[in-house]
């Protein structure tokens, strides 16, 4: 099997374990913020949708990660389990980044996911809203990568 096609376990349906799992194996991407990497977990015609953009298949989502992330600095990110059913999986997260003028934002959202059998991701919808902060009100502090397991997550913060 071809890179481009690789399954990616645990696959569908989930239970909260297996859901938990994809969650946070979303989240550690992402904070690694390598657009071709994080693309793999997708289908090669998945769809979707982040606020008003429609990337679709890999090379628009690596066209999208690539900007969004040169836009988006310091980005860390908190993944959090919301719901799950079968082959679907709602998530809500928040991420803190700041502009090329160092002003700082939390964005907060909701995602939907999709995923075929082999437990590539077909469908993202995110909805996504960004709260200006001062650079002293971040709460995720960690280097830059994989959020560590010992800090806390959304609920713990209070978000």
């Amino acid at each position: 099997m071809t890179i481009i096609h690789q399954p990616r376990p645990p696959f569908p349906p989930f239970n909260r374990e297996t859901a938990a799992q994809k969650v946070r194996m979303a989240e550690d991407a992402w904070n690694n913020r390598d657009p071709e990497r994080v693309a793999l977990a997708y289908t090669v015609d998945s769809q979707w949708r982040n606020r008003a953009e429609f990337p679709a298949g890999r090379e628009q989502i690596i066209e999208f990660l690539t900007r969004k992330w040169q836009t988006e600095r310091e980005y860390r990110l908190i993944k959090e389990l919301w719901a799950f059913d079968g082959n679907r999986i709602a998530v809500r997260f928040a991420y803190e980044w700041h502009n090329q003028h160092g002003e700082w934002f939390r964005s907060y959202g909701n995602e939907n996911w999709e995923f075929d059998e082999n437990g590539l991701m077909r469908r993202r919808y995110a909805s996504i809203n960004d709260l200006p902060i001062q650079e002293s009100e971040r709460k995720f502090h960690w280097p830059q990568g994989r959020r560590p397991d010992d800090h806390p997550g959304l609920s713990d913060l209070g978000l």
